[in-house]
């Protein structure tokens, strides 16, 4: 189990054993993960990867699970090549390897798949949903692009963008309350800014008890009281996406 006080620990409950049900493609100067339904959609969601990178098993099942539900899903690099942070990695190394993976310099990629779903696949309405780096990255392009029909940003690191939050789009953000890397009270802030500069549907969400990653947690190492809520989050995400795509 991973030490939760770790800077960024997105790991906990190890990765899933689970190889995916979609394929890998190249979309434009980026490899994706893409996922489809059996049945024709013009839907799509975007899943922006944590730390850990777009080839984690765990944000492929979230992914799959989007199909599941009727959505192309589909998993971009957003790293454009760059490793993925490594569990051994030292972690006194993690700021620096931060500086070279901008959550806020996500724009290029994710009109790429925009253009991709559009011709490819057929795809008319795009939601885009994300978990802490990725988290980050949503609600940049929430933010910033009025293609993506809503956002869910799961524990993303709000700390990244203090000052904007004039939302373009409907935006759902999930936190654990027991969350070290996010403090509740950057939560309470980000509600009362929202609050004042938001002209769009938004909710923020406190899970009781919940710490960094749950949502997309190895389901074996699920404390029976963490169930209900990792069940809950999940849930919550996909009554968010179709309300709004």
């Amino acid at each position: 189990m991973a030490n939760e006080s770790r800077p960024c620990p997105c790991d906990i409950g190890d990765k899933l054993d689970y190889g995916g049900r979609g394929q890998e493609v190249q979309v434009g100067h980026i490899k994706a993960y893409v996922c489809k339904p059996s049945a024709s959609t013009d839907k799509a969601v975007i899943v922006i990867h944590d730390i850990f990178g777009w080839q984690l098993p765990n944000t492929r099942y979230i992914a799959d699970m989007l199909t599941t539900n009727g959505y192309i899903a589909i998993c971009p690099d957003f790293f454009v090549g760059q490793e993925a942070w490594k569990p051994s990695n030292d972690f006194a190394s993690f700021n620096d390897w931060m500086k070279t993976r901008d959550a806020s310099k996500t724009d290029k990629e994710a009109d790429v798949v925009l253009k991709y779903l559009k011709d490819q696949c057929g795809v008319k309405k795009v939601g885009v949903i994300g978990f802490c780096w990725g988290g980050a990255a949503v609600q940049h392009l929430m933010l910033k692009n009025p293609h993506l029909k809503t956002g869910v940003s799961v524990y993303g690191i709000i700390s990244r963008f203090e000052d904007k939050h004039s939302l373009l789009n409907p935006t759902f953000f999930i936190f654990g309350e027991k969350d070290d890397f996010i403090p509740l009270e950057q939560v309470t802030l980000l509600e009362q800014k929202l609050k004042q500069n938001c002209k769009v549907d938004y909710e923020v969400k406190i899970y009781p008890g919940q710490t960094h990653g749950f949502v997309h947690r190895k389901r074996e190492d699920i404390n029976p009281q963490d169930k209900p809520y990792i069940e809950e989050g999940r849930r919550d995400m996909i009554n968010w996406l179709n309300k709004y795509i």
